[in-house]
């Protein structure tokens, strides 16, 4: 009985391990075959608003409360740096940038006068490696008033993306939205005022980004549109092969390791669109009007159920705001959260993404479960399996 006995646990140790390989090839499997027939409008995941901003600074604070509460209420938020929002789970950034194509335009904000003015002790110097000096698009919230961001060029953003990117091939696409800030439109050009957006100006936006991410890298227009005559048509035809023609959302398995450009205003679409009728040859999908011809991408900001889910089961892709202006985070206040939550919108933009709780309540917005992101409540494949997705966040 005894000279047997090892031999009988080595037997039972060798059967356990040959178990449980099974199971983990079947997962592995399971993953791959997922990534092969969900697409990228069949998933939710949070992004940040205003993603480079990185607050006021004291004087700059003190005499904006008061010169204007309200104003300073609202931007009483900020981020750390792109990195670490996407290693906190972020898949979705905005930036917004101002065109300088001669450089310096930004460089000596009214703020620093008026803060010296009203005799505030100085703020630390806002670009001390004068990058706002040099040619190129630069990132700011407002000009004059509200210049603080963690990465102060268009380039250098888009470069700090890049490298996580490479450093993190597997990962989810990444949503890259872009506002082009400048005067209204039509309106007079004021030569203090931002530089404004001309069809040319946007073959410079296009050609920065172009600058930093190979084509490779990016799911762009043209590969959406594949051979359909329009952004729409083929939007629609997603994971529909009957057709015969290439086109579509991409699978995961196609997007991982890739970023999208997203337009965040409507107004300057006629302009980016000027001799690119559905978006031929263009970077960014434009926020447009349903049915347009270069329609994939719309935003509905302030979420409303019913039209979020008529437009994700349209095949369209949408971005919502859980909050805005601080107020819901001041106030604890998930009632807009929980609308977005449960609609077909796959971006959900915060200013408190997981890693990043309010100051006042610890509001933050969170997939369940705290995942990373999430099969689509309204557009996913009835077996898609969250996990599946993403691993857990970096600690």
């Amino acid at each position: 009985m005894d000279h047997r006995t090892p031999d009988m646990n080595t037997l039972l140790r060798t059967a356990l391990i040959l178990a449980t390989l099974p199971v983990c090839a079947i997962a592995q499997t399971t993953a791959v075959q997922q990534d092969q027939r969900v697409h990228i409008n069949q998933i939710q995941v949070i992004g940040s608003h205003n993603s480079y901003h990185t607050g006021v600074a004291p004087s700059e604070r003190k005499l904006i409360e008061q010169q204007n509460a309200k104003a300073m209420h609202d931007l009483d938020y900020a981020h750390p740096p792109l990195s670490d929002q996407l290693s906190g789970g972020v898949r979705q950034l905005e930036i917004d940038v101002y065109a300088d194509s001669k450089g310096g335009r930004y460089s000596h904000p009214a703020i620093v006068d008026k803060v010296a003015q009203a005799g505030l002790p100085p703020d630390p110097d806002f670009d001390p490696n004068h990058e706002m000096d040099k040619p190129g698009f630069k990132v700011m919230h407002v000009m004059n008033f509200d210049q603080r961001s963690s990465c102060h060029t268009f380039i250098a953003c888009l470069t700090i993306i890049r490298g996580w990117s490479q450093q993190h091939p597997h990962h989810l696409p990444i949503f890259i939205l872009v506002e082009t800030k400048q005067g209204r439109p039509n309106a007079p050009v004021n030569p203090d005022g931002p530089e404004p957006f001309t069809p040319a100006t946007f073959d410079a936006l296009d050609a920065e980004i172009r600058s930093v991410f190979q084509d490779s890298e990016m799911i762009t227009p043209d590969e959406v549109r594949g051979s359909y005559d329009s952004l729409p048509e083929a939007i629609q035809a997603t994971g529909k092969s009957a057709s015969g023609k290439a086109g579509g959302w991409p699978t995961l398995a196609r997007a991982r390791g890739k970023v999208v450009f997203l337009m965040d205003q409507k107004p300057v679409t006629p302009i980016y669109t000027e001799g690119h009728t559905a978006l031929r040859g263009r970077v960014i999908f434009t926020n447009a009007v349903p049915e347009a011809p270069d329609a994939a991408f719309i935003e509905v900001n302030t979420p409303d159920k019913e039209q979020i889910d008529t437009l994700a089961r349209e095949g369209y892709l949408i971005r919502t705001r859980t909050d805005d202006g601080t107020e819901e985070a001041r106030n604890n206040d998930y009632t807009r959260a929980k609308i977005a939550l449960s609609s077909g919108a796959q971006i959900l933009s915060t200013d408190y993404p997981p890693a990043e709780p309010a100051k006042w309540t610890g509001f933050s917005i969170t997939l369940p479960h705290g995942v990373i992101a999430r099969c689509n409540p309204v557009t996913a494949p009835s077996d898609c399996i969250d996990s599946l997705l993403e691993p857990p966040r970096e600690k």
